[in-house]
């Protein structure tokens, strides 16, 4: 019966995955050029000045970010449509297998948990949720690094750019094994994003299911879709509290994966980012991030509780 569970966690899990992936793609593509330092280190020259024995260049290490709209353009216009969806076979692989993974061992450790701590307790849920995202983010990490590479990978209109499985090799020749792991503690930092959104999920799916028994007959509507818009809404609501505490991991994960980085670690990339650019710079297309992300994550969670819902009720 427990493998039978997991089994249906790990579908349902990859399913909600998969369903919001394809339509986000190109927030995906502008969110990473965002948060990269090809972008964001971009020299501008401002004049120079002539003292004593010396010239001097003034320069603005950190110009002012571009856009979502102006940069899906200027992708557009100089990159063509193809460079929107760079990336998306690794995010298509590796986004089922990810969520599959994170689902079954979050509906896994919960189960084990509630049998010794409190059951549905905030500890349970916060244990869970980092467990299972330390679990996904080790074992996927190499799909997400090779999906980083290709979007940050700019090209001529016409240009052919190289696929991923070209793109994975070039990493295992030029940094081996290890290089497919750079990045992985930014995505452990990550993990704390996680647990913020799957406690106030679950928090809020809690008064929604409270406030669902205690409304009349009349006023609800029929169960399934009164579930369904509602858990789409605390996921959204969880998902955009989450992103906005713990974004910065983002920018530095994107920064510690592009090739040929001169950022090593998370403290040195954090400290690095800071002094070179300032604090904003950790916020590097949050906007895209958030206008992906949401309807991404509303979609993933509504599509994996219908699932279940609908498998625990036919079985």
């Amino acid at each position: 019966m427990a493998q039978h569970s997991t089994l249906l966690h790990l579908l349902a899990g990859g399913c909600g995955g998969t369903a919001g992936a394809i339509l986000t793609c190109p927030l995906e593509v502008v969110k990473t050029r965002l948060q990269s330092s090809q972008l964001a280190l971009r020299p501008l020259c401002l004049s120079e000045i002539h003292l004593p024995g010396m010239s001097v260049r003034l320069m603005n290490p950190s110009p002012p970010s571009p856009g979502v709209l102006k940069l899906l353009r200027d992708i557009l216009e100089k990159e063509g449509m193809r460079s929107l969806f760079r990336g998306l076979g690794p995010n298509l692989v590796g986004v089922a297998p990810s969520r599959a993974i994170y689902f079954a061992a979050y509906s896994g450790v919960k189960e084990r948990l509630n049998a010794v701590l409190v059951p549905e307790s905030k500890k349970v849920h916060m244990l869970s949720a980092a467990c299972a995202g330390i679990t996904s983010a080790t074992l996927t990490n190499p799909i997400w690094l090779v999906k980083t590479r290709m979007q940050l990978e700019a090209r001529v209109k016409g240009e052919m750019a190289s696929n991923a499985v070209q793109c994975a090799m070039r990493v295992y020749r030029t940094e081996g094994l290890r290089g497919f792991y750079r990045g992985i503690t930014a995505s452990y930092a990550g993990v704390s994003e996680t647990i913020i959104h799957f406690v106030i999920y679950e928090a809020l799916k809690q008064q929604l299911r409270n406030s669902h028994h205690s409304l009349s007959p009349p006023l609800t509507l029929s169960p399934n879709s009164h579930d369904f818009f509602g858990l789409m809404g605390a996921a959204a609501v969880s998902k955009t509290c989450a992103s906005c505490i713990a974004y910065p991991h983002e920018v530095i994960r994107t920064r510690l994966r592009e090739e040929g980085s001169r950022y090593r670690s998370f403290i040195q990339t954090l400290q690095l980012v800071v002094h070179e650019e300032g604090p904003l710079a950790l916020y590097r297309g949050l906007l895209a991030h958030l206008i992906r992300q949401i309807p991404n994550t509303a979609i993933m969670m509504a599509t994996y509780e219908l699932i279940v819902h609908l498998a625990s009720s036919t079985l």
